[in-house]
């Protein structure tokens, strides 16, 4: 993770530092040796912990401790100064446009960073715990009529290694919420059930066990894209996590499997909808495990198909231009796990990034996740998703 944007964790590390020193502190700890080395310590400390996981073989450690720790020092001493140094620099540009007397960029800073810093902790420290039930509501024409009111449940991007240690307590709970959720036909998880390598799961199988029989599909996290391994090694790999997997419900490969509904009388539908879930999209050829043909394939032309996909942009490049699909479910995204005035860093590069999107009357939803490889949520927490699909006449 540190090695792919190393560039980026220099620059963080050192540019505010360095404007910082020309602009404040060496004019007055110029000739005080122990002042100098306090300042510069931090940063000498920062980059030297960058360096160091910049050479870790994986994405990130085995350990993620080491990634967790170095994500809250950049957080509480890196992230700060670059907000303070920024604003710093717009007000200085403002004082010398407009002659001001001060430059109230020192002020905002302070303040920017202050903010930061108590958003950052409070992230890490309760954010990460927040769990929420969302209630949806979806219409389609074409839906059986046994089908209306048909309660599907979601889940995705559990990222079980995350939740090693005191952490494993945000699980129980987010299992125990999802437990709790009532006539419910149909459970199903988009993707990215580890960080990095099957035995995450494993460890976390006494809790994962509780949860209910549920369909699933590989996320981009479940095929060990993030290890320094072989290709052979990868899919083992890979065939250890579905495994897992269907001890918890079925994974669907590119595959479906028609679903009749048990009826109140205690009858099962004479009609029936298709469940089908789609390998992991992307962009990129070596990484796309999708075959929406084969995925689709023996689904009759006119039935009523829930799709499952862990990343929302196979909606628009291939499942609308290539399916009838009437429901998409995704994850993936996280939401960007935080939300400032009803932004998301994930609105940058995704046009579908959280919740639910109609086109034509077909529909998808991206559900923002139960977890992430770093442990932090800013107003973004862990979604339950119960979707209730209603006949429209």
């Amino acid at each position: 993770m540190i090695l792919r944007y190393l560039v980026f964790f220099i620059l963080m590390i050192l540019v505010p530092d360095i404007y910082i020193w020309l602009h404040y502190y060496r004019t007055r700890y110029l000739h005080n040796r122990v002042a100098r080395v306090l300042w510069w310590l931090p940063c000498a400390v920062m980059l030297a912990y960058t360096i160091a996981l910049s050479t870790t073989r994986n994405f990130a450690p085995a350990d993620l401790t080491w990634l967790n720790t170095y994500l809250c020092l950049f957080g509480l001493f890196v992230v700060p100064k670059a907000m303070f140094a920024v604003c710093s620099g717009i007000g200085s540009a403002i004082r010398a446009i407009f002659q001001t007397r001060y430059n109230y960029g020192h002020r905002v800073g302070l303040v920017a960073g202050a903010i930061g810093v108590t958003a950052y902790l409070y992230g890490l420290a309760f954010g990460v715990g927040k769990i929420v039930v969302r209630h949806v509501d979806v219409n389609f024409a074409d839906l059986p009529e046994e089908f209306d009111g048909f309660r599907v449940l979601q889940i995705s991007d559990i990222h079980t290694g995350t939740f090693n240690g005191w952490r494993r307590k945000i699980l129980r709970a987010e299992i125990d919420s999802v437990r709790a959720q009532k006539a419910i036909d149909l459970v199903c998880f988009t993707g990215d059930i580890e960080n990095m390598q099957p035995g995450e799961v494993e460890a976390m199988m006494p809790e994962l066990k509780r949860l209910p029989y549920m369909y699933s599909v590989l996320g981009n996290h479940d095929y060990a894209e993030y290890t320094d391994a072989t290709p052979a090694e990868k899919k083992r790999m890979t065939q250890k996590v579905v495994e897992l997997e269907n001890r918890l419900g079925r994974v669907l490969l590119n595959s479906n499997i028609p679903i009749r509904r048990k009826l109140s009388n205690g009858q099962w539908s004479r009609d029936s909808i298709w469940l089908a879930g789609s390998e992991d999209y992307s962009k990129i050829p070596e990484q796309d495990h999708s075959n929406l043909k084969k995925t689709l394939s023996g689904i009759p032309t006119s039935a009523f198909v829930i799709l499952l996909q862990h990343d929302p942009s196979a909606w628009e490049k291939d499942i609308l231009l290539h399916s009838n699909v009437q429901l998409t479910l995704t994850g993936h995204t996280h939401g960007g796990q935080m939300q400032v005035l009803g932004l998301r860093p994930t609105m940058v590069a995704l046009k579908e990034d959280l919740g639910l999107y109609d086109k034509n009357g077909r529909c998808l939803y991206v559900n923002a996740g139960l977890g992430g490889l770093v442990p932090f949520r800013l107003n973004m927490p862990g979604e339950i998703t119960v979707i209730t699909l209603h006949k429209r006449h």
